[in-house]
């Protein structure tokens, strides 16, 4: 599975699970830490971890992959699920505003998903 595949899957699982304002940076040409950062929000902690929960089980049953390293699944307010290639991050509103990762890597291109109910 090529990082694109995983990015546009936890993406889509991130739907699923009604993330909000989800968005892919594209880090290529800026950084060797990943290919791509996935970025969303939950509306409360309990969403975040719904979130996670359904990315990880998704990709892990439609991909086998399973994330490296995952961090703040407990508190619920950031987490990090490291793919590899992609870093998926999982926020709170109040956490998203506080680290404004897609300002901090303002140069790199993005992608705004936005998928339709099924």
């Amino acid at each position: 599975m090529t990082p694109e595949e995983l990015t546009l899957a936890a993406a889509e699982h991130a739907s699923d699970a009604k993330a909000e304002a989800i968005v892919a940076l594209d880090l290529r040409e800026l950084s060797s830490v990943a290919d791509y950062f996935l970025i969303c929000s939950g509306r409360s902690d309990r969403q975040v971890r719904a979130i996670h929960e359904r990315i990880q089980l998704g990709v892990k049953r439609a991909h086998a992959l399973a994330p490296t390293r995952v961090d703040g699944a407990t508190a619920a307010q950031w987490v990090l699920m490291d793919y590899g290639d992609v870093i998926v991050h999982i926020f709170s509103p109040e956490m998203r505003e506080f680290y404004r990762l897609e300002q901090l890597w303002g140069e790199a291109p993005s992608r705004s998903f936005d998928f339709a109910p099924v």
